[in-house]
């Protein structure tokens, strides 16, 4: 990496190894201007278009600022460096790093000079000052134009004018006024305003036996002040020209260093609080805040960091413990002050009533106070330019409340806290923003244990980590709860866990005499608009762990983009959190665990019984409207079938096309939540939704192997519906349990749930309901090897289907049937079978029931030795459930495809097809589908004469189809096994020695064969 040189102490110049790098154009120049003037921190993009535009920036204005940094960041990397300019919204950010830019080093020369000064060094102080001015080379920002560019340069001579000023009077106090006089006069002649500059000329005049020229010095100056301004010269320039009339002893001699004859005494306060006792952790933001100190302070706006967050979460603690540790680092002293922006029993503190406070610390005698807020600002403004001050305001309300109290110059740093994020404040202000969450697990448990006592977690770390995740990591409530810990011996650790456990005392626990936790809640929740407020503790009445804005947009009945402001405004309250966002998905909130019982507190407080249960009853719906449309995309045909959908909410209506654009995903967002919904509407008795619900939700489930999250919906839903008398969905979900024991292979379990599923139905007009329990009843009786009674049940179901028109599982069953015929042996019916359940699956726009009646169509082919269309289907299977993000259906297409390619004698490709599949079941924990890849690598290791390891992969299918019941799977693995090892394979009726043909392609048949032989 090159060293970069900026100078801007005259031209724009920059240069890498000593040759000039070229900026093209006066955007680029002034751009590159404003972030070198602020270097290493943000300049929000409307602070450039202000720079380039003064008046009327075009309406491509901040495109063509992006432009401008683009180009600039190739010319830099052109010049070796390629970090330099970094985006850092709401703007950029340019890293100063090791580069030397001219106006920092003369700002750093000019503070250590001063500094000399101040502690009467004055020779090394005239010497830095002149180090300092020796780096300009013209007007600074010579030949840029702009209002923002000219106020910075006007700025920086101004202050050149103000260091001349200091060296003249050091070099005055060190007795070499002959070398002054011609610099001086030309100072004076170039600014005859500027008395200062006179006084010392006068001063050196005199020294150098000139007293009439002196004189006549003063007597064009108040010519002029009287002529220009009509005023008379100030009382230090008319003291010394009555004391050169006179020719006063006191002139003859360098003045002993005194106090000027200003209005105020310089004293150097120290007011903050004491630093935290065990403070803990927040090293991130430590580290943050320490960096200000490293940047140099020669922004025209002062350094200004912000901490915000929730109340308790150790806000002021941070400030209070950084300041503390870095007050050496402020020589003219730290100011405090709370402005008690969030105080129940007292108002805010006016800036006013801070300035007061503030100038008596800063040394401004009472009387000399001004009355009028604004001048007492400008006061305090002038007294802290050529200071270093830290200035930490806690609890501000707002930046109109901050704004008075900010320096003028860039030599102090401001550091605010406040519950809110303060983004009124601009970009040309902060320095630093923290929003400060609660601390991380391992930093809440040493807090704990440092306020508690580590003896009295000594033998329990478990009920410590318990504690802390009750306390929610809070810092406020950890302090509680270690309090009270350490204040009674005979409080076990396990004893306060299980009062924290009860969600209605928690916060009665954490909040001793309506203070602590609850207390700094309740003073964000009272700030709050009250429809803000409204939105905030009806989403306190959900049990999600997270939710998207169209949730919160039901509890209180609004527009999608209403509830986004609102929850804007909620997470600048700190009392929501987003969420990681995910790209292509909507934004996630979610609650910390105490702020959401803080919220149920407060509906179940404010609302009305019906208003909340109004506003579940909204959620629950527009939770089951989403989950029923999105199972409709999925399976391209109405749902749900035989019962009424769910009427959409208006406020989804014109988002529905966005929000579940992709179906899967949007089940995957909602995965959690939709479990929760469904428990918390079985507990509440809203049965219709749970079971609802669950049943929308099961493709889902099925597609992503969400066996667990099925089970637990469907048991919750049944004792619901059990519960109000809802025979639909008692039986329903006595349905939805028989899937699941048949998709885990519990087949008599299946069995069982499925007929009193029917026997619930027998009468009803639940057609649709009990055709899809007899279709359930043919897939156990066909995977237990009943194939009469599972072609039995099949007709029956294809004839309640085909009264209700739902194509969809005509298609499936018509593939169950060829499925079925490939079983008996008999390819030859199964072929059209097969053939006819693709055609009707794509009429019913079902890429679901399309996927598996293709795989079916790919299994009869296997069968019937039509290989390389067998290899066509396949991978159309794989290629659509690879599309639909369906694991199942890809590992079922990998086995087939395996077992075709290793039929075709491909056996390297059928090994990595098949190893790619095994990968899949194991992810999936499906034991069936296990030993199904497991038995074609064992045909893949024996036509590759390693019949060991063949063997050994027969073995681990045998076993693994016997956990899950499946028999005939079960035989025809044995069969394999002893036709490898050369024995009998044991003798079946004809029907199972076609099926098992069908089950042995041409290619390892003849292995076996050879292998009997």
């Amino acid at each position: 990496m090159n060293q970069l040189v900026f100078r801007m102490l005259g031209p724009l110049l920059v240069q890498a190894d000593g040759l000039p790098v070229r900026i093209k154009g006066r955007r680029q120049s002034t751009v590159l201007a404003m972030l070198l003037l602020s270097a290493d921190r943000i300049v929000s993009v409307d602070t450039l278009v202000d720079a380039v535009w003064p008046e009327c920036p075009p309406a491509t204005a901040r495109n063509q600022i992006a432009i401008c940094v683009a180009t600039l960041r190739k010319t830099f990397k052109e010049a070796g460096e390629s970090e330099l300019l970094l985006t850092s919204p709401p703007g950029y950010v340019l890293a100063r790093g090791e580069h030397r830019i001219d106006v920092v080093e003369f700002l750093q020369l000019a503070e250590r000079g001063r500094d000399a000064a101040r502690h009467g060094r004055a020779e090394e102080a005239c010497a830095l000052l002149e180090e300092a001015l020796s780096k300009w080379r013209g007007a600074a920002l010579d030949k840029l134009s702009g209002e923002r560019i000219e106020a910075e340069a006007a700025r920086l001579e101004q202050l050149r004018l103000d260091l001349v000023e200091e060296r003249a009077g050091l070099m005055l106090e060190l007795g070499r006024h002959r070398v002054l006089t011609g610099e001086l006069g030309e100072l004076v002649a170039r600014h005859p305003l500027r008395e200062q500059s006179r006084e010392h000329l006068m001063l050196a005049l005199y020294r150098s036996g000139q007293r009439a020229e002196a004189l006549e010095v003063f007597r064009l100056g108040r010519r002029l002040l009287n002529e220009e301004l009509g005023i008379e010269p100030g009382p230090p320039l008319q003291q010394l020209h009555d004391l050169i009339l006179h020719d006063s002893p006191e002139l003859s001699r360098p003045p002993a260093a005194a106090p000027s004859a200003s209005v105020t005494v310089q004293t150097v306060p120290a007011q903050l609080p004491a630093d935290v006792m065990r403070f803990t952790g927040r090293q991130q933001e430590l580290a943050a805040l320490d960096r200000l100190l490293k940047e140099p302070y020669q922004s025209h706006a002062p350094v200004l960091a912000t901490i915000a967050g929730v109340g308790g979460v150790g806000k002021t603690a941070l400030a209070v413990h950084w300041a503390s540790q870095a007050a050496d680092r402020f020589p003219d002293g730290q100011l405090f002050a709370d402005l008690r922006g969030y105080d129940e029993e007292n108002p805010p503190v006016s800036p006013a009533a801070v300035l007061d406070r503030f100038l008596r610390a800063l040394g401004t005698p009472a009387p000399q106070i001004p009355e009028d807020p604004d001048e007492r600002a400008a006061l305090f403004r002038s007294l802290l330019s050529t200071r270093r001050t830290l200035i930490l305001l806690d609890n501000v309300r707002s930046f109109a409340q901050l704004r008075p109290l900010l320096p003028g110059g860039g030599r102090s740093v401001v550091l605010a806290t406040g519950r809110e994020a303060l983004d009124d404040v601009t970009g040309d202000y902060t320095a630093l923003r923290i929003r400060l969450r609660v601390l991380p697990p391992a930093e809440a448990t040493t807090l704990l244990t440092k306020i508690a006592g580590a003896d009295r977690f000594g033998s329990d770390p478990v009920g410590l980590e318990q504690l802390s995740a009750l306390c929610d990591c809070l810092p406020l409530a950890l302090r509680i709860a270690g309090a009270r810990l350490a204040a009674k011996p005979g409080l076990t650790v396990r004893g306060l866990v299980e009062r924290l456990r009860d969600q209605r005392r928690r916060l009665d626990e954490l909040s001793p005499e309506e203070g602590g936790v609850r207390a700094g809640f309740r003073l964000t929740y009272r700030d709050l608009a009250p429809e803000a407020a409204r939105m905030y503790r009806r989403l306190g009445l959900l049990r999600t762990p997270d939710f998207a804005p169209w949730a919160a947009a039901a509890t209180v009945d609004t527009s999608l983009r209403r509830a986004e402001e609102l929850l804007d405004q909620l997470v600048d309250a700190q009392l929501l959190e987003v969420l990681e966002p995910v790209p292509g998905r909507p934004a996630r909130y979610r609650f910390q665990d105490l702020l959401q019982l803080f919220a149920r507190e407060r509906a179940e407080a404010d609302e009305s019984e019906e208003e909340c249960d109004a506003a579940l009853e909204r959620a629950f719906a527009a939770w089951l409207w989403l989950a029923e449309e999105a199972h409709r995309r999925l399976d391209g045909r109405d749902f749900p079938v035989g019962r009424p959908a769910e009427p959409a909410p208006a406020f989804l209506l014109g988002a529905a096309d966005e929000l579940l654009a992709a179906p899967l995903d949007w089940f995957d967002s909602e995965r959690t939540a939709v479990a929760d919904v469904v428990a918390h509407a079985a507990e509440t008795g809203r049965a219709r939704y749970a079971w609802a619900l669950t049943e929308s939700a099961v493709p889902h489930f099925e597609t992503r192997n969400y066996l667990e999250d099925w089970q637990r919906c469907a048991d919750a839903a049944l004792s619901s519906a059990r519960r109000v008398g809802d025979r639909v969905g008692e039986a329903t979900m006595l349905r939805l349990l028989g899937s699941l024991a048949i998709y885990q292979r519990r087949y008599e379990q299946a069995e069982g749930w499925n007929m009193a599923a029917l026997r619930l139905l027998r009468g009803s007009e639940d057609v649709h309901g009990a055709a899809l329990a007899q279709r359930n009843l043919a897939m156990c009786a066909r995977l237990q090897g009943d194939w009469d009674r599972a072609l039995e049940f099949c007709r029956a179901a294809l004839e309640g289907f085909s009264e209700v028109h739902d194509t969809r599982n005509q298609a499936h069953l018509l593939g169950y049937l060829a499925q079925i015929e490939l079983d008996r042996g008999q390819v030859e019916q199964a072929l059209p079978l097969a053939v006819e359940a693709v055609a009707l699956s794509r009429r019913s726009g079902s890429v679901r029931a399309e996927t598996q009646s293709l795989y079916r169509l790919a299994e009869v082919r296997l069968c019937a030795g039509e290989l390389d269309d067998a290899a066509h289907s396949f991978h159309e299977v794989l290629q659509l459930s690879r599309k639909e993000g369906d694991r199942v259906g890809e590992a079922h297409a990998l086995r087939g495809l395996g077992e075709t390619q290793w039929s075709q004698g491909l056996l390297p490709a059928a090994e990595s097809t098949l190893r790619q599949a095994l990968e899949i079941t194991e992810e999936l924990s499906d034991r069936f589908l296990y030993a199904r890849v497991e038995t074609d690598l064992g045909c893949v290791e024996a036509l590759g004469g390693r019949h060991s390891a063949a063997a050994e992969r027969f073995e681990r299918a045998h076993a693994a189809l016997g956990e899950v019941g499946a028999q005939p799977w079960r035989e025809r693995v044995l069969r394999l096994l002893a036709a490898l090892r050369g024995g009998p394979g044991g003798a079946g009726t004809a029907a199972e020695d076609r099926a098992e043909r069908c089950f042995t392609p041409q290619a390892l048949r003849l292995l076996l064969a050879d292998r009997s032989d």
